[in-house]
């Protein structure tokens, strides 16, 4: 019965992922990849200081990937990169083993925070 339960939310959030599509103008975009299912995701972030204030993606991915990008649309915006960080390695601990293609959006969002970081960090002049 668990089972059943788990299998229907699993499919009710692979079946409505909001925030589907790009960003304009992103500040970051990052794509992460799973060799071992095929599964795609791609993330634009847009960021304000440490804050996420936007958030896109373009999800080709199995039921659990696609859950766990649903997950993260709902969540993502209001955000900030250290608690994203922190959920990336929460989510990682609890999946342990085989978890790699729902950690796709996870590792993504976290790509494009570094990103964005990184292009800060430069000096006035560089980021023309």
């Amino acid at each position: 019965m668990l089972n059943d339960i788990y299998n229907k939310r699993i499919i009710e959030l692979a079946g409505n992922i909001p925030r589907v599509g790009r960003l304009a103008a992103p500040d970051a975009s990052a794509t992460a990849h799973s060799k071992l299912c095929g599964s795609t995701v791609k993330v634009d972030l847009k960021m304000d200081g440490p804050l996420v204030t936007d958030f896109a993606h373009d999800v080709k991915a199995c039921a659990l990937g696609q859950a766990s990008s649903s997950i993260m649309a709902r969540n993502v915006v209001g955000s900030t990169a250290g608690e994203l960080r922190e959920l990336r390695e929460t989510v990682r601990k609890m999946l342990k083993e085989n978890g790699s293609p729902t950690m796709l959006t996870f590792d993504a969002v976290v790509d494009a925070i570094g990103q964005i970081e990184a292009k800060t960090k430069q000096p006035v002049s560089a980021q023309g």
